[in-house]
């Protein structure tokens, strides 16, 4: 692999730029917002993860603007394998779905920076400067304010045995299925379900398993069976 050389000095070498986008629109108004800063020269464009990964590895730009839904798949995916095969370029994730959820996932994934698409081209310009420099240090508007969050829960917080409970949902199991797998009584695993329900603010399976999803309680792999 060739590694791009990312000088900032003007006169020296240009950081070179992949937009990954599907929507046309979009990559032309990031093209304009890197040309008119001559440290930077957008040498390439993408509209799905195939051809991303093609460019990249053709290319191989000192930065890639990836956005996170393509019509093949996931950005954070080839995020993923662009940081495992290129693992000093930078990338700079940018979505229009910037949640809490989303940020964590790029940083997981390796991406070097998350901006949403809301924000000011300039800020994406900026992220763009600071993957070049440090591939590998994450940055995020929003990242403190994010963590914070994450360390402190301010949903509700359920025991060992109603998560338990909350999983057997879930599964779609019946309260004779929950009672037998708990190995308690029916009356007392319906003890166990209406205290779950309340602490969700919910009146029934399907709505404290949606709250739960939408609070993170259950994972995507845990989604309910109703």
């Amino acid at each position: 692999m060739t590694s791009a050389t990312n000088n900032p000095v003007p006169g020296g070498n240009r950081m070179t730029i992949l937009l990954v986008d599907d929507h046309d629109l979009i990559r032309k108004g990031l093209r304009h917002a890197f040309e008119r800063d001559p440290q930077f020269e957008v040498t390439g464009e993408a509209g799905s993860v195939a051809e991303a990964l093609r460019k990249a590895a053709a290319l191989q730009p000192s930065v890639v603007i990836m956005d996170l839904r393509l019509p093949d798949g996931s950005g954070l995916e080839a995020t993923r394998k662009l940081r495992k095969a290129h693992p000093s370029m930078g990338i700079v994730v940018l979505t229009m779905y910037a949640g809490d959820d989303q940020l964590f996932g790029a940083l997981e994934a390796g991406a070097s920076a998350f901006v949403p698409k809301s924000a000011p081209a300039d800020d994406v310009v900026s992220a763009a400067r600071h993957a070049a420099a440090t591939p590998n240090a994450f940055t995020a508007g929003d990242l403190a304010e994010a963590m914070k969050r994450r360390l402190t829960p301010t949903g509700p917080q359920l025991s060992p045995r109603e998560s338990q409970v909350l999983k057997l949902l879930a599964d779609g199991m019946s309260v004779a299925g929950i009672a037998k797998q708990l190995y308690v009584s029916e009356s007392t695993a319906k003890t166990h379900i209406s205290k779950l329900y309340e602490k969700l603010g919910a009146g029934n399976r399907a709505q404290a398993l949606m709250t739960a999803l939408r609070l993170g309680l259950l994972e995507a792999p845990d989604a309910p069976k109703f």
